[in-house]
Parts: structure tokens; sequence; C-alpha cells
């Protein structure tokens, strides 16, 4: 059965979203399992670190920060923008290779879209190096037949265990493949759990190391990470979330009609049911509804 998430305003419940969640022991063996966790599920971004694995599978040559940055959802703070040119420069690129949409950073002062600006574009940077490392084509970079794309379907499907079902697109234009929450649970276990200096672990170390350049600086992500130590948090869009910690404690949340307030909530509730706890998640918890610029309700996991 899935779990309800109440939107409480006023002290009337004014609206519900569904979840399923997915928690599983440092064993892997499930601790809660709540709604259709085997069916078919589009992870959006939360496949960015398995995404940036076979990218380093592939020659390119990432660490610390910006390796962080290349399985980013980024907010475009200042950092984040100068972070993908310098990955984009070191392969003697620029912006102007960037194939994801043009889009606005979070930041309400700048009125002028750009490419770099994108949410996506440490990915797509990193993308665009692994390519010159191996002397592959630019211009078609995201056609899901370019040897780089295949190169990230081979590792989604060796970490989720399964067959792709389905190729999309996702909202950056790149290759967006279908698998299971179980699946996706079961390739972020591997991050932590490989061996020191591998890819997998190249990769848990940079994003825990550097929670805001996978997210931004005052982002739920970048916070559950810092609050837990060890913890590796990505989010996608239609409120999509895959954790996993250092002893290999995983998890994955989608809320089914995709409403983001959601989502924390539910990942909160996923951590504390495996042990995983610290005092600034109280505040994610519950999100606050305002009426009039005041809090009034809250967006809360209803009574199982």
């Amino acid at each position: 059965m899935s779990l309800v998430v109440e939107v409480v305003r006023s002290g009337f419940v004014e609206s519900t979203h569904r979840a399923r969640m997915l928690a599983v022991s440092a064993e892997g063996k499930p601790v809660q399992a709540h709604g259709a966790v085997d069916a078919l599920a589009s992870p959006r971004s939360s496949m960015k670190p398995l995404q940036a694995l076979g990218m380093l599978r592939s020659g390119l040559d990432l660490d610390g920060e910006l390796l962080a940055l290349a399985c980013a959802s980024h907010s475009g703070e200042p950092f984040h923008v100068d972070g993908a040119r310098k990955i984009l420069a070191g392969a003697g690129l620029d912006e102007s290779a960037l194939l994801c949409p043009e889009d606005y950073p979070d930041d309400r002062t700048v009125t002028t879209k750009a490419r770099i600006f994108m949410n996506c574009s440490g990915k797509h940077s990193a993308m665009l190096a692994t390519c010159v490392v191996n002397g592959w084509p630019l211009e078609t970079y995201l056609d899901p037949a370019h040897p780089l794309q295949r190169a990230i379907r081979e590792t989604v499907e060796e970490l989720t265990g399964e067959r792709v079902a389905a190729t999309g697109v996702d909202g950056c234009g790149a290759p967006l493949f279908f698998v299971s929450m179980v699946g996706v649970t079961r390739a972020f276990r591997a991050f932590p759990l490989g061996e020191q200096g591998s890819p997998e672990r190249r990769v848990y170390e940079a994003m825990t190391t550097h929670p805001e350049w996978t997210s931004g600086t005052t982002r739920l992500e970048a916070r559950l990470m810092r609050a837990i130590p060890g913890l590796m948090v990505k989010a996608g869009a239609e409120a999509f979330d895959a954790f996993a910690y250092s002893d290999g404690r995983a998890g994955t949340v989608k809320i089914e009609d995709g409403s983001s307030r959601a989502r924390v909530p539910v990942t909160v509730a996923a951590l504390r049911a495996l042990g995983l706890d610290a005092p600034e998640l109280d505040d994610m918890a519950t999100a606050p509804l305002l009426g009039g610029g005041r809090p009034v309700g809250e967006v809360r996991l209803g009574a199982s």
C-alpha cells in the first residue's frame, strides 16, 4: 500500500499525495516497502550519479567538486556556472558546444537565459569532455545510439541489475532510462560499497564531500547530506529521490503525482526507518504551508 502525504491547512486536510517508498538495510534487505516499488519508474535526475559513473568508466578525468557538479541538478549559482565552464575548458570547449536547453539560474536578478545556467549543464559539460577523451562526435552526444549513451546505458543495466525497459528523453534532452525503484536502490548501494579509488567510490566521495555542488547551498538535498555525514542523496524531477549511506543502507522515493512538496517528508521517513536521523531532520519532516505570508498548516506524512 502507498504512503499518503497530507496537505493540512488551518486544521483541515486540503489535499493528499500518494507515495511509493523503498528502504533497504546495509545487507540490501527490504526494511520498508510501500506501493509498487517493482513497477517501472522514471528516476529523472536521480540517475545522474550512474551517468557520471558511465563517464568515468569511459575515461572522464574528474574528481572532487567538478565530479560532484557532473552529478548535479544545480541552482545556477556562480560557482556552479564557473565549474561547468572549467569542465568545458579542460576539454578545449566552451558553452557553445552544450546541447541542453537555455534556462535561467535560480538567482532572480539574472534576466538572461543561457545553456550554462541550465541545471544539467554540469552533466552536459562532463558528457562533452568524455566525448573529447574518446574522440567521439560532439554534435550528436545526446543520441541514444551515440557511444557515450550506449556506455551509460550499459552502466545503468549493470548497477540496477535490470534491462532498461524503455528509453525516453529527459528535460535536458539526454536519454532517460526506465527501470524500477528496486533497481535504482540496488544501484545506489554500489557507490558507498565500492572499493577505495574505484569510479563508484569516487562519485560517492565527490557528492558527500561537496553536497552544495550537487544541488545548491540552500537546497534540501544538500541540507540532508550535511545533517547526516556519509549520506548521498540525489533528487529527480517529478518528485523522485534516491539515497545511500556509507554502510549500504539505501532507498528510493517516488511521489505518484509528481508533487515535489511531498518528496522530502517521505525521504525523511525512509531515512528514519533505517535508523538514520539527526536533529536537523525535524525541520524537513514537514513543509510549512503559508496563508497571508504566515504558517497556517503543513505538508506531512499521514498516519499509516
